[in-house]
């Protein structure tokens, strides 16, 4: 059981950024990830579509034999993740609650922006789940629905990119932030530009370092870490094209992705 992968899904590559901090601190381990390119942005689609993308992939994962499932995607793990948890049979945990912990833990005036896609701002997971922490605290959310193709299509910055985060950044740092959270698991690959936006006075928060934390914790609560210290394996499968997201993938985290095969699951 301990050697058996662990399961990783999202709408494309912004699981990717998850995935680099799971290599950084388990190399071990070894992993399943899943790219649902050929339904990506997640951001626009509607509740019963995300559950039905969610169980379809949880599905797949399980025929892998994974150990446990991390839900490498803001909008799923705000929307669908408290439906599919109750009935999935191995541990699965989200982005969304660790990001607002790590929220909470680092903010100085008790003034957090969010930037999301449009589907997890309406679900309001990250408000409830730092509100649930502190209600004091004052949360202000905008939805970046032009950030999650520029990634897909290879885009990490240049003026359009620049352009198109003052624009979503612009409101919610007049409110005078002090934090802000990258509620997409596509933002961190942008994060310098958002980080020359924001300023040094802000604090960019990435949940996909607190995810792994949480992860680290419920491997070693179920007995099941990899203690073996053999070199993991790395399957990459998307629903889409395999060649963009080989190509993409690449760029962000390496020779890591040395094949992506395309599964569809419809």
């Amino acid at each position: 059981m301990k050697t058996k992968p662990i399961g990783i899904f999202d709408s494309g590559v912004g699981g990717l950024s998850v995935v680099k901090i799971l290599l950084d601190r388990l190399p071990f381990e070894s992993f399943v990830f899943y790219g649902d390119t050929a339904h990506v942005p997640y951001g626009t689609k509607s509740r019963d579509e995300l559950c039905t993308y969610s169980k379809d992939i949880i599905s797949f994962l399980l025929s892998r034999e994974v150990k446990t499932i991390v839900v490498a995607c803001n909008t799923s793990s705000s929307i669908t993740l408290p439906e599919i948890e109750k009935t999935c049979p191995i541990p699965i945990l989200g982005v969304a609650k660790p990001g607002a912990r790590e929220a909470a833990r680092v903010t100085r005036n008790g003034k957090i922006g969010v930037i999301a896609t449009q589907a997890t701002v309406n679900s309001g997971s990250f408000s409830a789940n730092i509100k649930a922490i502190d209600s004091d605290y004052e949360i202000f959310s905008v939805a970046c629905p032009r950030l999650v193709p520029m990634v897909e299509s290879g885009v990490f910055g240049g003026l359009e990119t620049r352009q198109a985060v003052e624009e979503y950044t612009a409101p919610i740092l007049r409110q005078g932030i002090d934090t802000l959270v990258m509620g997409c698991t596509h933002y961190p690959f942008l994060a310098p530009v958002i980080s020359d936006i924001a300023g040094n006075r802000v604090t960019l928060v990435d949940p996909a370092a607190e995810t792994i934390e949480e992860l680290i914790e419920i491997l070693g609560q179920n007995n099941i870490l990899n203690d073996n210290h053999a070199a993991g394996t790395r399957e990459f499968y998307v629903s889409g094209n395999e060649d963009s997201f080989y190509k993409v993938g690449r760029l962000l985290i390496g020779d890591v992705i040395q094949k992506v095969e395309q599964i569809k699951l419809d």
